[in-house]
């Protein structure tokens, strides 16, 4: 699976940028050589190296797969199986919807690179499914051909490509959608609005800077309460983050904000230097210089048994120390808050979890909506052969908060034990930003009354007569719909 904790620097120059990229074989010599990198990167650096067995026993040139670049997924999937959980019986990297993949390691062919470093070149929208029979536009990026098209989440989508039958339940229909939307130049697609009229959109694909702030509002709730909100999608590379946070964050100052929402339903991680960044907006002024969280290599990292890992980024056995890799909060601006509500879904992942892990001891922390991934590792990327064309996630860092917790590899439930908030399902049926959006509507509730508690109907009412999946058949058609799709926790490195 491409699932990536944006915890670590992109650290190869080698790291080639582009979309939609086709995986035509490429030499045997430079195939069997990336198997071979794979397998020795991982021996050395890999969380969990000691559970992969010696070269001969594992053979990775062994294996295959209907392209190249599937037969180093195939490897990988592998390798990510070998190393078991004590507490769940089940590998570290299990993924439930589909056991024997990889829940985060991956081979990126360069989408995803481009991706975390501000860069698309595509339609600029994503489909979900909501129910079999009632597909929807997820979100939408601003400045993408969709946004420019009048696209907007929320909107049906009753038609693609000529197509009407877009049952959910159906495989073909499903891959349909996949190469129609995520591999085609163009789409044509008839959406339903709110209002109930209709509207043909044609799209092209275009190259655009990905705005990782989707929208960001003030809500004025009475009685002193002046909540913010702002839906982050990606965290993508400092440079390009930061002066959008900047923009609503001094927005939220301007206007009295004393609660915060930040919405993160769909945001899969990325830079974990901009998820530093995040925190450092919304904790309080007096955690500063106050320990934020500590990250930690396997033992031939910290030995200095890593001649690899150190030839490739120059790094030496003190850049591996505990001591070392511990970061401080140093508060930007002047947002002062002492609550945050985080919106969530099982989308939420990596860097993510890591913004929201590292509040937890240092201020009111709530959550709402569904369990998150579950990733609490990152990763360096490594660029595999002399021809750049594949690049290797693969986690080498375990995080922990300044109060030593890390250990959510099952998600982060809402409303749980160690999660304050409400558990609730994702409402897509409106806009991010619409008070009666059920997610946010939860949150401005517990504003105004301290309770989550409404009188108003679940996101299930507002589905009637509509063919509701199982919770199985939930998610697996989210995992057809989003395989392409990263989580992602890039770290980066300690400044001496």
């Amino acid at each position: 699976m491409r699932k990536i904790l944006y915890l670590s620097i992109i650290l190869s120059a080698g790291l080639m940028a582009s979309c939609k990229k086709d995986h035509n074989n490429t030499p045997t010599s430079y195939i069997n050589l990336d198997k071979d990198s794979i397998y020795y990167y991982e021996k050395e650096d890999y969380l969990w190296f000691d559970a992969l067995p010696a070269y001969s026993a594992f053979n990775p040139r062994s294996y295959s797969g209907s392209t190249d670049y599937k037969a180093l997924g195939n490897e990988i999937n592998a390798i990510s199986q070998l190393k078991i959980n004590p507490a769940t019986g089940k590998p570290f990297e299990y993924y439930t919807p589909a056991p024997g993949e990889a829940k985060y390691s991956f081979v990126d062919d360069g989408t995803t690179t481009a991706s975390l470093g501000g860069s698309n070149a595509d339609f600029g929208f994503e489909p979900i499914y909501i129910a079999a029979n009632d597909l929807r536009v997820k979100y939408v990026y601003p400045g993408s051909p969709a946004d420019i098209a009048g696209l907007k989440r929320g909107y049906e989508i009753t038609g693609i490509n000529g197509t009407t039958d877009l049952d959910g339940t159906s495989n073909s229909t499903i891959n349909f959608i996949v190469n129609a939307v995520y591999y085609s130049p163009s789409i044509a697609m008839t959406v339903l609005k709110p209002d109930n009229t209709t509207a043909i959109i044609n799209l092209n694909t275009a190259s655009y800077t990905v705005n990782p702030v989707l929208t960001y509002k003030v809500f004025n709730e009475g009685s002193g309460h002046i909540v913010g909100y702002i839906v982050f999608n990606s965290f993508t590379d400092i440079t390009n983050a930061q002066p959008k946070l900047n923009e609503a964050f001094n927005d939220f100052i301007n206007n009295g904000v004393n609660d915060l929402v930040v919405d993160l339903r769909y945001n899969g991680g990325g830079a974990a230097e901009t998820a530093q960044y995040l925190d450092n907006l919304i904790v309080p002024e007096s955690k500063s210089n106050t320990l934020m969280y500590t990250q930690y290599f396997n033992s031939n990292l910290t030995n200095g048994n890593s001649p690899l890992f150190d030839k490739r980024f120059g790094t030496t056995k003190a850049d591996f120390q505990p001591q070392n890799n511990r970061w401080n909060f140093s508060k930007k601006l002047s947002l002062a808050i002492n609550r945050v509500f985080f919106i969530v879904t099982g989308a939420t992942a990596s860097s993510s979890e890591l913004t929201i892990n590292n509040l937890r001891p240092e201020m009111d922390v709530e959550l709402i909506g569904d369990t998150t991934y579950g990733k609490p590792v990152g990763e360096y990327p490594i660029a595999l052969g002399s021809d750049g064309k594949y690049t290797l996630y693969s986690p080498q860092v375990y995080v922990e908060n300044s109060a030593n917790q890390g250990d959510y590899y099952a998600g982060m439930a809402p409303g749980s034990t160690s999660y304050k908030g409400y558990l609730a399902a994702d409402d897509v049926t409106k806009d991010f930003g619409d008070p009666t959006e059920m997610l946010l509507s939860y949150a401005l509730n517990y504003v105004k009354t301290g309770t989550y508690a409404m009188n108003k109907p679940r996101v299930q009412s507002l589905l009637a007569g509509k063919q509701l999946f199982s919770m199985p058949q939930q998610k697996a058609i989210v995992r057809k719909m989003d395989q392409h799709k990263y989580k992602a926790l890039i770290i980066n490195k300690k400044n001496k």
